[in-house]
């Protein structure tokens, strides 16, 4: 499966910025399962240089400064992304989440070791007993990891509402318990909170949700959650769709919580007042022609 994903960044300022400095995460993660065919970056106003790197997470990331008066800046990613489409795994194929509780305490493998990291709080994601309690009726006394997992998202799926206006970037994960909605950033911080309550390993993925009128959250950047089982790596739950993601969803980056991964953010001097617009369209495309050889 061909991917195009097309998102679009705009701030208009009420007054000029005169100058800003921005990180942008918007390059899709190449990984086993998504190769990047193409990414182009478009910067209106142009920037003098770009500065790409790889972070800490090992995601792409691209830094870039403008020193010119503006009273608008448009950023705008065009990627190409091909997708194996490999049917998810059969949930119960892994093993009791509390064996797995178990091996993330001994740490005895460079995998395990690194999938600790992403046992505790982060800026945006608390832990405590409320979390543990919710998870609790998913994760019983040695059911498989991700059959638990699934289970998990899917009450989240059909307790919680979607809504937009419900909440922001910065609304604590436990008022999203507390109110039972919010959006695909406050569906996978509550995931990740439920588990890492739990002792297991899950991390905050961000990405793009191919367009269609039965996607939610495709609108946007989406989000969604990745847990970690020994001995077979990390698998993908979307608690905003009630899915293991496959060939709809495209990976861009992955760290602690949305502040690790945020699509734009940055600093400006001046600018008054500002508004933001956010557009994001992924539609499938063609496979490329291949020129007949002899």
């Amino acid at each position: 499966m061909l991917l195009r994903a097309t998102h679009t960044t705009t701030y208009r300022y009420s007054e000029p910025v005169s100058i800003c400095h921005t990180e942008v995460h918007l390059a899709p993660r190449p990984s086993s399962r998504q190769r990047l065919l193409e990414h182009e970056l478009v910067i209106r106003p142009e920037p003098a240089n770009l500065d790409e790197r790889l972070d800490y997470f090992g995601n792409p990331v691209t830094f870039f400064c403008l020193s010119e008066p503006h009273d608008t800046l448009t950023i705008t990613s065009h990627s190409v992304v091909a997708l194996d489409g490999q049917a998810p795994p059969l949930t119960g194929i892994s093993p009791p989440w509390q064996e797995v509780c178990d091996q993330l305490r001994r740490r005895d493998n460079p995998d395990t070791l690194a999938a600790c990291e992403f046992t505790f709080e982060s800026p945006l994601i608390q832990l405590g007993p409320e979390f543990a309690a919710y998870a609790a009726k998913s994760f019983t006394p040695g059911r498989p990891l991700l059959e638990a997992a699934f289970d998990l998202s899917h009450r989240i799926f059909t307790g919680f509402t979607y809504d937009q206006r419900a909440t922001t970037v910065t609304t604590p994960v436990r008022e999203v318990l507390k109110t039972k909605q919010g959006v695909c950033q406050d569906f996978a911080h509550f995931f990740i909170a439920c588990l890492r309550s739990l002792g297991l390993p899950a991390r905050y993925v961000s990405g793009y949700l191919r367009s269609g009128p039965n996607s939610i959250g495709a609108e946007a950047s989406h989000a969604w959650v990745a847990v970690f089982s020994p001995g077979y790596g990390w698998f993908d739950f979307d608690p905003t769709n009630d899915v293991m993601p496959a060939a709809d969803h495209v990976t861009v980056a992955w760290g602690r919580d949305y502040s690790d991964v945020t699509p734009v953010k940055g600093v400006a001097l001046g600018g008054g007042e500002q508004t933001i617009s956010v557009a994001v369209e992924v539609v499938p495309v063609p496979p490329p022609a291949h020129a007949e050889t002899d």
